[in-house]
């Protein structure tokens, strides 16, 4: 069942912990190496380490939703949009595009909201893999 996703290299689902620190606090992240890889592209698009990275999302979801109550769970799904918005063709392929020089507005009216409809498809039903 669902052979495209089972035969995953197992080094992409094996978790690693990272140390960042937050303002001076060290923090300990654990996310599975996919996640790290993603995020360590986002973070070269824009000329920053993957800890410059987390601080700066960390301090902008702070001051937009006033804390923070699963940041891991938080750059788990930065990552998906990440990698959907580029499907969608809101953020470039090009990795040599900057993100922070893209218009957010114009990047997030490419994006699709496959959950809003809260329909679910088994992996093997020939509707989701037709859609």
């Amino acid at each position: 069942m669902c052979e495209v996703f089972i035969n995953a290299d197992p080094a992409l689902y094996e978790s690693r912990i990272r140390s960042v620190r937050l303002h001076g606090v060290a923090t300990s992240i654990r996310l599975e190496n996919l996640f790290w890889d993603v995020l360590g592209d986002v973070a070269r698009r824009d000329g920053m380490s993957v800890p410059q990275l987390c601080t700066r999302l960390h301090d902008e979801l702070v001051a937009e939703r006033g804390g923070v109550d699963n940041f891991a769970s938080f750059l788990r799904v930065c990552c998906g949009r990440y990698l959907a918005l580029q499907l969608s063709g809101g953020i470039p392929r090009d990795a040599s595009i900057p993100i922070r020089s893209l218009n957010a507005q114009r990047v997030l009216a490419t994006e699709r909201r496959p959950f809003s409809s809260g329909e679910t498809r088994a992996c093997g039903d020939p509707q989701t893999l037709a859609a």
